[in-house]
């Protein structure tokens, strides 16, 4: 019969998740794994059992964003979504779709702005980036696109109001099956430019007055 986790490891899985938490928003890192492993040193856990999920962790980043950040979350989040705005807008024809941290709300101000892009070839949009003077870097990047299959994609780097955007290119018939997301395991949530100006317009939009009874 298999054991039931005590309270005790309990409560050190919830102070991992929140001292990985922390040391994402604090020092800009971003990845899940070398958090939560730099957590686990931090608070002398060698138990691998006792590593919280990834989505416990995101979760404990988006408590700490709130109790201990929230002026400049709420800040540095809306102007990365405004240049997320702006780099979709300028890629238009490749149906951008924003994804990652900038879009679930739990981006620090060190994150880069994540879309997948849709084309034939990924050439077209780099002339589309030189087209507009917008200087790049081709990158690559890794995705779960199954439980047991790993691909690689074309990606193009580049910055726009001093923050960095990384597009990853997949092929057309891309837009419809979303890689894993690696923090819970499901299909990475996207979001398209109406999505995101809705998402905008109801941050930016001042509080109207309530008519006098």
């Amino acid at each position: 019969m298999p054991r039931r986790n005590s309270p005790r490891s309990g409560n050190l899985r919830k102070a991992l998740a929140q001292e990985a938490a922390r040391i994402m928003e604090q020092q800009g890192i971003r990845d899940f794994h070398t958090a939560k492993r730099k957590a686990a040193e931090r608070l002398s856990v060698g138990d691998e059992a006792a590593l919280p999920r990834n989505s416990e962790i995101e979760l404990a980043l988006a408590e700490y964003q709130r109790l201990f950040a929230a002026d400049t979350h709420d800040a540095s989040l809306l102007a990365q979504r405004q240049v997320a705005l702006r780099a979709m807008q300028y890629l238009a024809d490749f149906e951008p779709r924003l994804v990652g941290p900038v879009l679930s709300g739990t981006a620090t101000g060190h994150a880069d702005v994540q879309l997948h892009l849709f084309a034939d070839r990924p050439e077209s949009i780099v002339l589309q980036l030189l087209d507009k003077g917008i200087g790049h870097e081709v990158t690559e990047r890794r995705f779960r696109i199954s439980a047991d299959q790993v691909k690689a994609y074309p990606g193009l780097r580049f910055e726009l109001n001093q923050q960095m955007v990384d597009a990853t290119v997949f092929p057309l018939d891309g837009i419809r099956q979303a890689p894993i997301s690696p923090v819970d395991g499901r299909p990475m949530r996207r979001a398209d430019m109406t999505e995101l100006e809705i998402m905008l317009a109801d941050i930016e939009a001042p509080d109207q007055p309530h008519p006098a009874d």
